[in-house]
Formats: structure tokens, C-alpha cells, sequence
């Protein structure tokens, strides 16, 4: 118990987002003609966050709804703004997520050679400070900050390291971005100013008419479904993913797209619920036309990477729509609300579930393109004759992205099916054609190049799977199929923030 106040008074948030920053500002000063001393400082930053987050995870209260880790600095005293962090069962998943992903990512760059290598492992590591300062943040101002910030090491990522169109690339993802986070800066300022607070809770205890929930919810929807992305703003995210690195669509896949759900977990559910169940017949068919209409756009695609990219919308899809059934709480059957808790907690698992798999899937794309420098389905063939292990290993992530029973990616698909049924059997009749559809471009692409007569000579003259390229997919693999045996060990920490945000909504009725 002394030891929980002794964590609880540290503020291990402040080291959680400042380190890897601070790690990121060192690797800037460093020559980049030191590669090994590069990676010494990448690895000792990331592995220093991801074990602050292991010693937060351990010490939280799996029991209480309540913020945790709470710290509370004035700011701006004139506007009442503060540095105020916090965790719940919400955010400490997320922050688990980026910096086990993070650690991955600079793991999976030993194995890489390139120009300005302490600039591109500084930039992740700046990404990774900010993507936590996002879950962290409990001030709608210092939110938006960290929000609007981690753009600025992508964009760079991807407009300095990728491929021959990433201009038009990093340009449309931001304009996409920023148009969408202006729109959530005015909804922000409206509800501060309407509460005399920038302080995100108390948002919750508004009472706005429906026309102003409405416009609120409109403003959030769109910056937050950009992120996701959803459909039909969902265009930016193929053409950044074929154009970034292979460790920029990690980062991108893995976390980036995970903000959008989270905000729409903490701002949308329960400040604008009237107008979510009033808009709900229209929220619902965009989630399934994600997950139906986009899974047959993945199965056309013949570059690797735009179909896992595709796939990345349509899975999302099954995200967007756990959450969106949870408008429907002001049903007062106790029985129906116990399973709208349960598609909430999909929706979550879901998205830790896509960060692992998709992450463990373009480092298995980047490693193919390091070795053949195409990424075109239609030039590989007969891979696995070649690297049997790294076949086997990408097969694995094929099969958890196709949703195979013992793995994550089945786990979250079957609980959002499961309050849809209970909530409108034919969104769970439509949602359930990705267990078809997803298996299709999953397992097709899987049989194209991993199988098969070899074809070309590059393909003959791949090297074998390095040890910097197997471990981070090791640690993916374990990870996918620890949720997908044991789900409880996500689903008991978001255990209470779920039913609590469910009765948030529910007592606004």
C-alpha cells in the first residue's frame, strides 16, 4: 500500500511523455556516422518508456473508474488552463500499446540502413512523447496540443524518408488532419467557455440542446473519423502508407489511427449521446460500409501494402461501430445495456488487437521490399520455399488478420458481432461478411506470394530472416496470441471505465 501512494505521488506521466523526447532532442546532436551508438540511445529511451508504463500498468487499480496518476500544474491561470494528466482504463491501454509498438519499431530499425539515422529514430521517439501525452492529457487544450503536434514528426517521417510520391502523400494527409482538428479546436472552445472549465470531465455534466449536441458531435465525428479512418474520409490513409517507410506505417497502423477511436471514446459517447442515437441510423451503415464495401476494395489491390492498408479502414470499420452501438444505453433493459458494455469493450480490444497485428504485417511487407524493392503482389511468388521461417511467421499474422479463432483479431470481431445481434440482428448479419471477406484478401495475398513457383531472381536471391527482422515479429506474435487466449487481461482493466462511461450516457436520458 505505501508503495502504491509512494508511485501514485511521482509523476511518472511527466517522465512517460518527456523521455522518449528528451531521447529523440540527444539523438539530434549525435553523428550520424555512429550507427551503433544511434541505436544504444534509441533502444536505452524506448525501452526506459516501456518500462515506466510496465511499473504504471502493474500499479493500476483495475477496480476503480477513477483518474489515476493525477498531475495537476497551472498553466495558463488567466484562462484556467492546466497540465493536467491522468490515466483510467481507457488510456493506460493505449499507452501500453505505444510503447510496446515504439520499443518494436526501433528494434526492427537495427536492421535498416539509412541516411540521417539518428534524425529518423529522434522523430519516432518525439512521435512517441506526443502520441502519449494525447492518452494522457485530461485539459481539452493541452489534448488538442499533443493532438495537432504528433503531425509534425509523421509528416516528416514520411516526407523525408518515403517513397517518390510522398509529397502529394504527406500534403493530402494534412490537409485531411488539419481540417478535421480545426473543427474539434472550435467545439473544444465552445464547451470550455459554456463550462468555465478546459478540464475534459467536466464536459460530461453539460445539458446541450440537441441542435448544439448535434454540431458538436458533427465537429468531433469528423476530426476524430479522420483519424480513424472512416468511410468515406478515409482516401489519405493508402497513398501515406504506401508512401512512408515501413517503420512510418507501423507507427501509423499501429497507434495513429488508435487516437481516433479514443477520442471518440472520450469526447463523443458521452458529451453528445442525443445526438448519437439521433444520427445513429446513419453512424451504423458508414461502420458497415467500411467493413463490407473497403474489405472488396483490399481483395482488388495488387500492391501489398495498399491492401493491408485497406484492410487496416475496413477493420476500423468494426471499431467505429462497437462504439456507435453504445448510443443505444438509454434502453432501460438492464440486459441490453450489458451488451452494448460488451461491443464497447470489442471496440477496444479491437483496436489493441490491430495495432499488434497490423504492425507484425508491414514489417513483414517492409522486409520483403528491403530484399526485392517491390512491393507488387504480381512480382512475388514462392517466398516461403525461400525464408520458410519468415513465411510461416507472416502467415500467422495473415490468419490473426483474417480473425482465427485463438488469436486477438477474433476476439474483438466476435464481441461487437455479439451486441449487434442483441441490438439489430441485421447489422450483426452484415457485419458478420467479414469473417468471408477479410479471410479472402488475407489469406489470397498469403497464397500469392508466400506460396507458389518462385518468380524473379530477387526473389531467389533473398537473404534469411536477421535477428534485428525476427524478434520484433516474435514479441507481435506472442503478444496477438496472448489476447486471443486470454482476453481478460485487457478486458478486466477497461473493465470499469467501460460501465462507467456507459452510465454516463445512460443517466443523461
Amino acid at each position: 500500500m505505501n508503495f502504491n501512494m509512494f508511485i501514485q505521488n511521482i509523476p511518472l506521466l511527466s517522465f512517460l511523455i518527456w523521455i522518449p523526447i528528451l531521447g529523440g532532442i540527444i539523438l539530434l546532436f549525435i553523428n550520424d556516422k555512429l550507427p551503433h551508438l544511434i541505436k544504444i540511445i534509441g533502444f536505452l529511451f524506448s525501452s526506459l518508456t516501456l518500462l515506466i508504463s510496465i511499473i504504471l500498468l502493474i500499479n493500476f487499480d483495475q477496480t476503480s473508474y477513477s483518474l489515476q496518476y493525477v498531475e495537476k500544474l497551472v498553466w495558463i491561470k488567466n484562462l484556467n488552463i492546466n497540465y493536467h494528466l491522468a490515466v483510467d482504463g481507457f488510456s493506460i491501454l493505449f499507452i501500453i500499446l505505444t510503447t510496446i509498438i515504439t520499443s518494436v519499431i526501433i528494434l526492427f530499425n537495427f536492421s535498416e540502413l539509412r541516411e540521417q539515422n539518428n534524425k529518423y529514430t529522434a522523430l519516432f521517439l518525439f512521435l512517441e512523447g506526443l502520441l502519449l501525452g494525447v492518452f494522457c492529457a485530461f485539459d481539452s487544450i493541452l489534448f488538442y496540443i499533443f493532438f495537432e503536434a504528433m503531425l509534425i514528426p509523421l509528416f516528416l517521417i514520411i516526407g523525408i524518408w518515403g517513397g517518390p510520391n510522398r509529397v502529394y502523400a504527406t500534403i493530402k494527409f494534412f490537409i485531411y488532419t488539419l481540417f478535421g482538428s480545426v473543427l474539434m479546436l472550435v467545439a473544444l472552445l465552445y464547451l470550455s467557455f459554456k463550462v468555465n472549465s478546459f478540464y475534459i470531465p467536466d464536459y460530461y455534466t453539460m445539458a446541450l440542446e440537441l441542435d448544439v449536441q448535434i454540431l458538436i458531435f458533427m465537429a468531433f465525428l469528423i476530426s476524430f473519423g479522420i483519424k480513424i479512418p472512416m468511410w468515406p474520409v478515409h482516401t489519405w490513409l493508402p497513398d501515406a502508407h504506401v508512401e512512408a517507410p515501413s517503420s512510418g506505417s507501423v507507427i501509423l497502423a499501429a497507434v495513429l489511427l488508435k487516437v481516433g477511436g479514443y477520442g471518440m471514446i472520450r469526447f463523443l459517447l458521452p458529451i453528445t449521446p442525443d445526438a448519437g442515437m439521433y444520427l445513429n441510423s446513419i453512424l451504423i451503415p458508414l461502420s458497415l460500409i467500411a467493413i463490407i464495401y473497403i474489405s472488396f476494395v483490399a481483395i482488388a489491390q495488387e500492391d501489398m501494402k495498399k491492401l493491408i492498408a485497406y484492410s487496416s479502414v475496413a477493420h476500423m470499420g468494426f471499431v467505429t461501430l462497437g462504439i456507435f452501438l453504445v448510443f443505444n444505453a438509454i434502453n432501460p433493459n438492464q440486459i441490453s445495456q450489458d451488451f452494448i458494455h460488451i461491443g464497447l469493450q470489442g471496440a477496444i480490444i479491437q483496436m489493441l488487437s490491430h495495432g499488434l497485428i497490423s504492425a507484425g504485417l508491414f514489417i513483414c511487407i517492409g522486409i520483403i521490399y528491403s530484399r526485392t524493392k517491390s512491393r507488387m503482389i504480381s512480382e512475388q511468388s514462392g517466398v516461403g520455399q525461400i525464408m520458410p521461417v519468415f513465411s510461416a511467421i507472416m502467415m500467422f499474422f495473415l490468419l490473426a488478420n483474417s480473425g482465427l479463432p485463438g488469436t486477438s483479431g477474433f476476439v474483438g470481431e466476435f464481441m461487437v458481432l455479439i451486441a449487434s445481434m442483441h441490438i439489430n440482428i441485421f447489422y450483426a448479419i452484415l457485419a458478420s461478411t467479414t469473417l468471408v471477406l477479410a479471410a479472402a484478401y488475407s489469406l489470397w495475398l498469403g497464397k500469392r506470394v508466400l506460396f507458389g513457383e518462385i518468380k524473379g531472381e530477387k526473389v531467389i536471391s533473398m537473404n534469411a530472416l536477421k535477428i534485428d527482422e525476427l524478434w520484433p515479429l516474435l514479441i507481435l506474435a506472442f503478444l496477438v496470441l496472448l489476447i486471443g487466449i486470454k482476453p481478460d487481461i485487457i478486458l478486466n482493466i477497461s473493465e470499469e471505465s467501460s460501465l462507467n462511461m456507459i452510465k454516463i450516457i445512460g443517466n443523461k436520458y
